[in-house]
Parts: structure tokens; sequence; C-alpha cells
């Protein structure tokens, strides 16, 4: 029996399940390294040889680890519904389409490399890799979350070109604070088990780095906000920098704090959090500094489908 077919709207709330449901993995598997449950399961796909779930149900680390590998079951889900709900989408989009298989090779490719993070112990590399794996899987989700809210066709900038440019800068400098994030948690205390290996970097070094490069994604953001104010640009980009504005500087404070108090878990998971929402608002402003073109009418251009306010060409 053939799927119902499902409205813009219903879809656009599919998406942002999957997105709340791959943001909220990433602070669980977070929650499995802090309380020290890495190697809770010392085996995979099964928790112990011969055996899908711990021996023990007292075994806190082994449930703790069990609990996050039953969460990406629910994320699954959330993926498939992704997919299933693109292809029935009325009328359906092949951006939509390709951005929900998108999430499904991520995910795929994230349950390989957790599987490996396990077997080879906690590699420190495995497990940086594992979390940006997981910071592109939440551009892509955020991405289609978006898009699904959008007309289609070609998009056009809202913005003048410099701060078009800005916003892309913002976009690569969220990367390197990303990247310089997982270094400095790879050697840092928090390994997700007492035996597990760091990385050979003296902590407080790779630590001033990360914190000159969130310094300078601040930086960025503060020009980016001033230069849409100067150009009025729609109320949406500017709300969104605001927001990217907002959560950097809650993140440096947690950061910071988290520092000189010794890097006490819970801080570091709200740290996590703080990584979390940075990313998806970096890559949130960034989308709406362009829009779909609006489609010709018979007296010419007229605002696009789906409810979309008709963008505005940049200036030149």
């Amino acid at each position: 029996m053939a799927l119902p077919p499902i409205s813009p709207g219903a879809y656009r709330r599919v998406t942002l399940f999957a997105l709340v449901a791959l943001g909220f993995i990433v602070l669980t598997g977070a929650a499995v390294r802090l309380t020290g449950s890495g190697l809770g399961c010392t085996d995979w796909p099964t928790c112990e040889q011969g055996r899908l779930a711990p021996a023990e149900i007292t075994d806190a680390p082994a449930m703790i680890e069990f609990a996050n590998r039953l969460l990406t079951g629910v994320v699954s889900v959330a993926v498939i519904l992704a997919v299933t709900g693109a292809l029935r989408r009325v009328p359906r989009r092949r951006d939509l389409v390709w951005l929900a298989w998108g999430l499904v090779a991520g995910v795929v490719a994230q349950i390989v490399l957790g599987g490996l993070v396990v077997l080879f112990e906690l590699s420190p590399r495995l497990v940086m890799g594992h979390f940006l794996l997981s910071m592109a899987i939440l551009w892509n989700a955020t991405v289609l979350h978006h898009r699904a809210g959008r007309p289609d066709g070609p998009r056009v900038p809202l913005v003048a070109p410099t701060t078009l440019r800005l916003g892309r800068l913002a976009g690569g400098a969220a990367a390197v604070v990303v990247f310089t994030g997982t270094v400095v948690t790879a050697a840092g205390p928090h390994a997700g088990d007492r035996q597990a290996a760091r990385l050979e970097l003296f902590v407080p070094d790779v630590a001033r780095v990360h914190g000159i490069a969130v310094v300078l994604l601040v930086a960025v953001a503060v020009c980016l906000l001033v230069a849409l104010r100067r150009e009025a640009a729609p109320a949406s980009a500017q709300r969104s920098a605001r927001a990217l504005l907002a959560v950097l500087l809650a993140q440096a404070a947690i950061g910071y704090t988290q520092y000189f108090t010794g890097v006490p878990a819970a801080l570091v998971g709200a740290h996590v959090l703080g990584a979390v929402l940075v990313w998806v608002a970096v890559i949130r402003c960034n989308l709406e500094l362009a829009a779909p073109a609006p489609s010709p009418g018979p007296t010419g251009p007229g605002p696009g489908s789906e409810g979309s306010a008709t963008p505005v060409l940049a200036a030149t």
C-alpha cells in the first residue's frame, strides 16, 4: 500500500525532528565520554561478545553506552522519515530528496566510525573524526530544514557582496573553532575511559589557539551584524546574526569558565551544547543571506511559491 502524500508544512516538521534528534545524540555522545563510559560496551555492534545488551543492569558505564547506542535507532527512524517524507512530499523536490539521502549517508558513516572508535579503544583521532562528522551531518540537517520551508529554484543574495563574504568568513571561522575545540578535547582529561590514549599536546597551548579562533569568530560576527544593520538587510538575516552573536558570547563565557575551574564535566557538557548551537546558528545565518529568485508572473516577477517573501537582489 502506497504511503499518503505529505504537505510542505508537514514535511518541514519532519525535518525539524531529524535536526533535533541529530543534535541530541551529539549531547548523549558527550555524556558517554564525560561519564567515563566510552568503553562500557567493549564490543561492537554488540555490547559484549555474544550479548546485545550489558550483562548487568547495575553496570552503569555499560548501560550508559548501551543507551546511547539505542538512541542511534531513534536517529535512524528520524532520518528514514526525512527520506520517506521527501519522496512523498507534494510537490516533490529533487534538492530535498538529495539532502535527505545525505542524512542517511552521514548516519551510516557515523555508525561505522562509532564502531571503529570502540574497536580502537577511543583513539583520540577517531573520536575527533566522530564529532566532526556529527557537525557535517548537522550542517546537512540544518540546510534541509531551512530549504523545506522555502520555495524551490536558484538562490539570489539578499545582501551586498561584501556582507555575503563576511557570512562565508564566519562559516569558515566557525569550522576552525570547532576543529580546534576537538583538538583541545582530544588532549584534555575527558577521554571517555581512564586507559584511553590522548594527543600528546600541551593543553594550555592548544586551548590558547582555540581561544584565539573564538575571538576572531566573535569579531567577524560583530562585523557581519553591523554590515547587515547598515544596509537595512531583511529582518530575518539580522535576527540570525544577533542569535549567532548571542550564542557565541555565551559559549565563550562557558569555555573560559570551564578552563579556569579545572574543566568540570558539567561545564564541558554545556560547552558541547554550545558548540552545537553555534554551529547551527552560523549555518542559519548564512542561509538567511540568500533566497530563491522570484518566479516571473504575467506582469513580471512576483513572490515565490509556498509563502516566501520576494528576495531583493544584492547591490553590485
